[in-house]
């Protein structure tokens, strides 16, 4: 039976790059950064808007809803409650502001992300960007001319397990990557379903791009990507999807439905290489298992359960945030690794390039 190997505080504070304790004393030294958000329509709004408003190193000056019916929807949600409602305009005449999250319906984001940038302020996007790959390459140019940051809302970037993972690859701990066999469903109700059928891309397209995201770091930009397309009804929707990404020396195999009983339960992401594997099921809570063919740092040979503390959605993609912000260190997420995302969700669903 696999050994438990639990992970202390400073191990999980060194995996998750730091992100913990010592972004408290940052904020105490630094000015607060002034951020708003615009959009409260996206399924994330409410819990980046919720972790942002809890992290000590932004303030938020506001929020953006045009849409009266959804503002008061929100408003009183414990996320959103006693902020002030502002208009774009408000917003971006706000004194000293320095980002902004973008946070519309997913046919929105686009657009709105562009006046951000071209107002020449940080901005967190969230997924995925858009139907359209020469706008995104646009906003991510415009950013860059302007030294500004972009940060995606895929999840999984800090979530323990998967920073984890991180490290184990790029200390070669598993050896030559041949295989990822990653899986994210869920079952949606006919309610939810009913928004969704707009986007050609299907669930690839609304689920699949946080798997994109982690498999272009692992691997980068796949040489081909394969889609495969079904639907469960005849309404359009492409509920029903796997991509197949090939590189040089490994396969990827991406799922994403939309019509899988409790497939919150069975999201995974499995990477096999010639020294080992690191299989995390389900994502969230983060579990795994690891496998090695000798002993790596205090892992032992062989199979393994590594548990970790319970991380929260976003927090510490805020704090990492703002220490890019102010310089205290690099980005990881460049455009260059954004753009490649996106061109591979884009093929994995199915969708054009232009």
């Amino acid at each position: 039976m696999a050994d438990d190997v639990r992970m202390n505080r400073r191990t999980f504070q060194t995996i998750a790059l730091s992100v913990g304790a010592n972004s408290l004393f940052s904020a105490a030294e630094n000015p607060r950064i002034k951020i708003g958000q615009i959009g409260t329509k996206h399924a994330h709004a409410g819990g980046q808007l919720g972790a942002l408003r809890q992290c000590p190193d932004f303030e938020v000056m506001g929020v953006v809803e045009p849409d009266e019916v959804q503002r008061k929807k929100v408003e009183q949600s414990a996320d959103f409650a006693g902020l002030p409602w502002l208009t774009e305009e408000q917003l971006f005449n706000t004194k000293g502001l320095q980002a902004v999250s973008v946070e519309t319906e997913v046919g929105s984001l686009l657009d709105t992300a562009e006046k951000v940038v071209l107002a020449g302020l940080h901005l967190h996007l969230d997924k995925p960007a858009g139907e359209s790959l020469p706008q995104f390459q646009r906003i991510l140019d415009t950013a860059s001319s302007k030294q500004r940051l972009v940060k995606m809302g895929y999840m999984f970037r800090y979530n323990p397990a998967f920073q984890f993972l991180m490290r184990a690859v790029r200390e070669g701990w598993l050896g030559e990557v041949f295989s990822i066999h990653a899986e994210m469903s869920k079952l949606l109700g006919d309610a939810e379903r009913k928004p969704m059928l707009r986007y050609t891309g299907g669930s690839m397209f609304e689920l699949g791009c946080h798997l994109m995201d982690s498999v272009v770091r692992t691997l980068g930009k796949p040489d081909v990507v394969t889609p495969h397309i079904l639907r469960s009804r005849d309404d359009g929707y492409a509920d029903n999807m796997t991509a197949v990404l090939d590189y040089p020396k490994a396969t990827v195999t991406v799922r994403s439905a939309m019509v899988e009983v409790e497939g919150g339960a069975r999201r995974q992401f499995v990477v096999c290489g010639t020294k080992g594997t690191i299989e995390i099921r389900p994502l969230e809570p983060a579990a795994m298992r690891l496998t090695l063919d000798q002993p790596r740092d205090k892992y032992r040979k062989g199979a393994q359960e590594v548990i970790f503390e319970k991380a929260p959605r976003y927090a510490a993609d805020w704090l990492d945030f703002a220490k890019a912000i102010r310089g205290e260190i690099t980005w990881e997420f460049t455009s260059k690794h954004d753009l490649a995302v996106q061109e591979t969700v884009l093929k994995a669903s199915g969708m054009p390039l232009t």
